[in-house]
């Protein structure tokens, strides 16, 4: 949707006095000021006008003022810290430099994103960039660290660690960001989050963006920052917080026929990429290996998969390799990727905030989208209090079956289409056409995690040899995540053995008593 058609004001206060609200009238970043390196890297990728909360942002920042830069989700907040950030840094810094800049945030895969984001604009001044996470060998990272970055991107944890080894050097820090902070506030981020702030030098600008303020967040910009300035981007006419670009359909559908729902919904007229957030990582792994079996072109993204698994999802979610992301909350921050035109909750969300954030993967930067909620019965409660809170027109959810005519006129589906993907349209590669990146995972069942679930539908899918399944893509020659067919193999041989043995030891204890406690009594004895 059009800045201009919104007409899109920013509120600018203090955590004092508030000031009126500003009309939004510069058209470039060169205009707000920003280094013509910087504006040059932004050119090369398309982006040559700012949004409001980026307009607004931006040139309090270059002033060195302390920022509280709040908006909704999806309307580029990254680049509303990343241009002022990427400006502070000093170009001439020599090899082996410690950090200028340091940006926290609350997931790994927002972390991967931001860090995107910062190479991309800071690409022209040769800014070094270093994403740091959990999940991968800490060898690259702290190699990286020695040889010089400029600006770190990290997860709270990671950082602790890198900190406390002493392999990461925060005194040189002159910009602090905090990035997703009420996010970081609801996973129990915020000790570590106020640890890693006291390792940094008092004299420092600090930037924190959210996508909401809750009071807790609100105290720690008060103990953190100096007189920080409060940037609200938004339509002095919408009370409505949701993103307005996005079409919402809400259903109470039965769980053994949602499956049936999502490959209908998946085959609407015009559909790009989808995303389907699941409740539980279990649902998730076998939502995807059912779309897979579909004909699908499907990854997931999920707590139990291997940080090089979830990456190689991903990495093929951007490509184009595959069209269909299925996802835990892990994923609802940090997806930022063109093209995507539907989002499905395939259960009712826990609250409004994560109704927020998962829809917030469509209507992106100005374009539109679909989101489609599916409720249980028994979560009708739940969503009330969901559509109360946003002020939505769904009180009552239809209800809804794969058969129903809403499903098809609602959402510009064929009434031809069944819940299989035609032979003919699966064109897609498929997730085995995705390497699969060697990270040095940490943790002993990193390994297995990685080489679970990688079923991806896709151009081959059903064609495997002697009738089996394969993984989806060109060619499928390996196991799961990359490891040889014969290792998976070896590993469930052994698992079953030492399965095997744990119950013939149960077995033994409860026919003979066991041999760790108690003796067996004689064949004299009066018992």
């Amino acid at each position: 949707m059009p800045r201009d058609s919104l007409q899109l004001r920013a509120r600018a206060t203090t955590l004092a006095p508030q000031t009126p609200e500003l009309p939004l009238t510069a058209t470039t970043f060169a205009e707000l000021g920003v280094a013509p390196q910087i504006t040059q890297a932004l050119d090369s990728a398309g982006i040559t006008s700012p949004f409001p909360i980026q307009e607004m942002c931006i040139p309090l920042a270059l002033d060195g003022q302390d920022l509280i830069g709040q908006a909704k989700t999806g309307t580029g907040k990254t680049l509303g810290f990343g241009v002022p950030l990427l400006q502070r840094i000093d170009s001439d810094s020599v090899s082996g430099a410690i950090p200028q800049a340091l940006v926290v945030v609350p997931t790994r895969e927002l972390c991967v994103q931001v860090a995107k984001d910062l190479e991309l604009a800071g690409s022209v001044q040769g800014t070094r960039v270093l994403a740091v996470y959990g999940g991968r060998s800490y060898e690259p990272q702290v190699d990286a660290l020695e040889a010089g970055i400029d600006v770190v991107v990290g997860t709270p944890g990671r950082l602790m660690d890198l900190a406390r080894q002493r392999k990461l050097n925060l005194s040189g820090v002159k910009v602090l960001v905090l990035d997703e902070a009420d996010e970081m506030l609801d996973m129990g981020f915020l000790p570590d989050v106020e640890a890693i702030v006291a390792m940094l030098p008092s004299a420092r600008q600090t930037l924190l963006f959210s996508a909401t303020m809750p009071g807790q967040i609100v105290n720690l910009a008060r103990r953190y920052m100096t007189s920080p300035t409060h940037i609200r981007a938004s339509d002095p006419n919408d009370d409505n917080i949701t993103v307005d670009a996005i079409e919402q359909h809400v259903w109470r559908a039965h769980a053994m026929d949602k499956p049936e729902i999502v490959a209908r919904v998946l085959q609407a007229d015009g559909r790009g990429l989808a995303i389907i957030f699941c409740r539980t990582k279990r649902t998730a792994q076998k939502l995807s290996d059912d779309l897979a079996d579909r004909g699908f072109a499907v990854g997931a993204v999920h707590g139990d998969l291997g940080q090089g698994a979830r990456e190689q999802a991903l990495r093929a979610f951007r490509s184009g390799k595959i069209d269909v992301l299925v996802a835990t909350d892990v994923a609802a921050r940090g997806i930022d990727v063109e093209g995507v035109t539907h989002v499905m909750n395939y259960a009712c969300p826990e609250d409004e905030k994560t109704y927020l954030h998962r829809i917030g993967r469509t209507g992106r930067a100005g374009a539109s989208g679909v989101a489609v909620t599916l409720v249980d019965w028994d979560d009708v409660p739940r969503w009330t209090l969901i559509n109360k809170a946003l002020g939505l027109a769904f009180a009552e959810p239809v209800e809804t079956y794969s058969t129903s005519d809403h499903v098809y006129t609602g959402l510009g589906i064929p009434k031809t289409v069944t819940g299989k993907l035609p032979r003919a349209d699966r064109t897609r590669a498929g997730l085995a056409a995705e390497e699969i990146e060697d990270l040095g995972e940490t943790g002993a069942s990193a390994g297995k995690r990685a080489a679970s679930g990688n079923r991806s539908g896709g151009r081959d899918s059903g064609r495997g040899k002697g009738g089996s399944k394969q993984s989806g893509g060109r060619s499928s020659g390996r196991s799961g995540g990359g490891k040889p067919a014969s290792d998976s193999a070896g590993d469930d041989s052994k698992s079953e053995k030492s399965g095997v043995s744990r119950t013939r030891n149960r077995n033994r204890r409860r026919t003979r008593g066991g041999q760790s406690g108690k003796s067996q009594p004689s064949a004299n004895s009066s018992e």
